[in-house]
């Protein structure tokens, strides 16, 4: 694995796509702190194979995955592998944020494209047309849930500045991340995420 892999800077309320090999490793920074980046894996040389929350979660009995949990895919397939973790609080549950989300729960009369109109614009010469994207898993996300009525919030993430996420490709990958375009999931203000990747030796 190489060691000295470099960063690169998301902007805030941006998105980038990029390939992984199988073997390469993938780790997601949170440069200041409270910020979530939205992640969405597909098998490169089947698009029609993603990420799965419903998959994952239902494997793990759990909804809150950390250092050790694979992520599946759809066909029950593990595509990525947690590996490293200072957080250890993640969000798999909700959408990436969009255009309707700003619409429908800020007011917003002129939304921002939000996290799926970025992973779209991102992901588009990768050949993922927008309705092929699902549920991201949203790195440093922080979603409790009410055990007794089942009702989520959406409070300030737990990560500080410089802390990650690292996981390990256990597939070809197209990968979508971005750094989120939500107020209330940033605990009020945009910023950038930072990532590397570590590719497996050849």
């Amino acid at each position: 694995m190489c060691a000295d892999a470099a960063t690169h800077e998301i902007a805030p309320r941006s998105g980038v796509a990029f390939t992984l090999d199988k073997g390469d490793r993938l780790t997601v920074i949170d440069p200041r702190g409270e910020q979530v980046a939205d992640l969405l894996a597909f098998n490169r040389h089947d698009l029609d194979e993603v990420i799965s929350s419903g998959r994952t979660l239902d494997y793990a009995s759990r909804i809150y995955l950390t250092t050790g949990d694979p992520l599946y895919s759809n066909r029950s397939n593990v595509l990525l592998r947690i590996v490293e973790d200072t957080v250890g609080r993640h969000d798999f549950l909700l959408t990436p944020c969009s255009a309707d989300t700003f619409r429908i729960i800020y007011g917003d009369e002129n939304p921002h494209r939000g996290c799926f109109g970025n992973l779209a614009h991102a992901l588009a010469p990768y050949g993922v047309a927008p309705d092929r994207i699902p549920v991201a898993f949203n790195c440093f996300m922080n979603v409790p849930v009410d055990g007794a009525t089942g009702a989520l919030t959406v409070e300030p993430p737990l990560s500080r500045a410089g802390d990650r996420i690292t996981f390990e490709a256990e597939a070809d990958l197209v990968i979508g991340l971005t750094a989120c375009s939500a107020l209330q999931s940033n605990n009020g203000s945009f910023k950038p995420i930072h990532y590397r990747i570590g590719r497996r030796n050849r």
